[in-house]
């Protein structure tokens, strides 16, 4: 799929509703993006404070009136900066490692507002967590239970645990986002949740406090969320019919953001028809928690490259930039979409060819965009938008390129929240 002509001046960008062209230059939010290329160079990230918080402000509308906790899913992008924005708003984490739970308590979060999920925690990891004082475990097997059983009786405590119900609901999205069909290696079969329950019960070191799915990420209909949703309250009613108080629900995250027309339900939407659902079968009361990622950041952030060489083929043209799978690993790992666009609007008329946007990576695989039609030259400079998500959080070292800089928007105001690596970085630790 090809992106629409630049849009009109002023106007702001499919999918992203803090940038746009102003006179002719790209502008997140107040700052032209044209002079941070220049001034911090590229690859270069780029967040929108603003963005960030617009949209959890329609999770907080979605939930008003509700005993309800939003954490933010943190792998989707961990840098202290962006954390501190949601911890500054009163939310809460969702992590998956020991040191997601380092980085939250870091950028000023609050124990008592993280949920720990993931499959394979580490006896360690597990230890820390209740010496923090986390929220909650997501458990995710009974091996599991069993270990985070053991570990809190060693330290004296009891772990609040929730266990993570694999639903065997189709969230209808790529194979290696989708965690809540029986042949995901997340959660536990829907058939298995009562005995599980009532495994954790009997276990001294454990409390039991609620009940969690997760089905899966880039999730653009409400659908696969309510059926979701009616197998879980399903298994409310049994497991409370045997005596086990569920006190929260938590329904994970999922929800899927604009990269290339996709037309997911606005987060206010999505809560509406879950709430009503909840009402209607009689657990309106409950406590919720929720762990959106993506949806809050990933139309948040672009990625500046410099465009560095024109390559003309018989085949393909080829637009080389500066950027990389290595900074931006979605398109490689699931051949995703991102918009590109350039810093500067064309004039009007101005005469396009399509390239396949590839970056200087040794891989076949290393290209950010195919078949864009772009007017642009050597020196000049692109904007891949919607990078706030999946980008920086998984982008790697690979050919020993440096991570890119990051950079934080607030209004007019511009400030480098990560410095660029140096190459020498890269070998620290290291001997020959």
């Amino acid at each position: 799929m090809t992106p629409s002509a630049p849009a009109r001046a002023d106007a702001p960008l499919p999918g992203t509703p803090f940038v746009a062209y102003r006179a002719g230059q790209l502008m997140l939010e107040d700052v032209a993006l044209a002079e941070l290329a220049q001034r911090h160079g590229t690859p270069l990230f780029v967040y929108s404070r603003a963005a960030m918080l617009g949209a959890l402000a329609a999770y907080q509308r979605g939930l008003a009136g509700r005993e309800a906790l939003i954490c933010y899913a943190m792998k989707a992008n961990s840098t202290l900066a962006v954390l501190k924005v949601f911890a500054d708003a009163g939310c809460g984490f969702d992590i998956v490692s020991g040191g997601e739970l380092e980085r939250v308590l870091a950028a000023g979060g609050v124990a008592g507002k993280i949920v720990f999920s993931g499959i394979g925690k580490t006896r360690a990891e597990i230890r820390r967590a209740l010496e923090a004082g986390i929220r909650c475990f997501n458990v995710e097997s009974l091996a599991e239970l069993d270990v985070i059983d053991e570990v809190a009786r060693a330290c004296g405590r009891r772990a609040p645990i929730s266990i993570r119900v694999n639903p065997n609901v189709d969230a209808r999205t790529h194979p290696y986002i989708s965690t809540g069909l029986k042949g995901n290696k997340f959660g536990i079969a829907h058939e298995q949740a009562l005995a599980a329950y009532q495994h954790a019960a009997r276990l001294t070191g454990l409390q039991v406090v609620g009940i969690d799915c997760h089905i899966g990420s880039q999730i653009t209909e409400v659908a696969p969320y309510v059926e979701a949703l009616d197998r879980v309250l399903d298994l409310v009613g049994a497991i409370e019919a045997a005596g086990i108080r569920i006190r929260h629900i938590d329904l994970g995250g999922g929800l899927g953001i604009d990269y290339a027309g996709d037309t997911p339900p606005a987060a206010d939407a999505l809560w509406a028809a879950l709430l009503a659902r909840l009402d209607a079968r009689g657990y309106g009361d409950r406590a919720l928690m929720i762990e959106p990622g993506r949806s809050l950041v990933g139309n948040a952030g672009l990625c500046l490259t410099e465009v560095l060489y024109l390559k003309p083929g018989e085949q393909k043209n080829f637009c080389i930039v500066d950027a990389a799978m290595n900074d931006l690993p979605r398109p490689a790992l699931y051949e995703a979409f991102h918009r590109i666009v350039p810093l500067r609007q064309p004039a009007p008329g101005a005469s396009a060819t399509t390239y396949d946007v590839v970056g200087p990576v040794c891989e076949s695989g290393d290209w950010l965009g195919r078949d864009r039609p772009l007017a642009v030259q050597p020196g000049e400079h692109l904007a891949v938008l919607s990078a706030g998500a999946y980008c920086m959080s998984m982008a790697s070292n690979y050919n020993t390129r440096p991570r890119a800089a990051e950079v934080l928007v607030d209004g007019g105001e511009a400030r480098v929240v990560r410095q660029r690596e140096a190459v020498q970085d890269l070998w620290r630790g290291e001997t020959a």
